[in-house]
């Protein structure tokens, strides 16, 4: 059975607002049975550097640890790629059959296309 975690920072910083919003989406997605990591958005914006800015409740589907370190990622809308980087997150590591929170920082170098944040897909590349 798939189970929410936040990471500590997470935890201890998130409204009841966007909790709810992360769980809610946590309750209808984390039934999917496949043997993947998944990912869900939950919302996009820029910071104040122009930066991509994308939350992505990630789901690991699979029976092993997943580590987001050294690994390229695609952000796509309408099946065409937005944004795409290599990110260096040692510290993000997901355990089996959890799901967790994280927002993902895309440097506008990255940025290929204008974002409108509609039909909205991570993938790792």
């Amino acid at each position: 059975m798939q189970k929410l975690m936040f990471e500590s920072s997470w935890n201890k910083a998130l409204s009841n607002k966007d909790r709810k919003v992360i769980e809610d989406a946590f309750l209808k997605t984390a039934i999917l049975n496949s043997n993947s990591i998944q990912f869900t958005p939950l919302w996009q914006a820029f910071n104040h550097k122009d930066e991509l800015l994308v939350t992505m409740l990630i789901h690991n589907f699979t029976s092993e640890l997943v580590s987001f370190n050294d690994i390229q990622l695609r952000y796509l809308e309408n099946n065409k790629m937005i944004a795409e980087h290599l990110f260096h997150l040692p510290t993000l590591v997901i355990q089996p059959s959890y799901s967790m929170p994280w927002t993902f920082i895309f440097p506008t170098s990255s940025t290929k296309q204008e974002a409108t944040f509609k039909n909205v897909q991570m993938v790792i590349y």
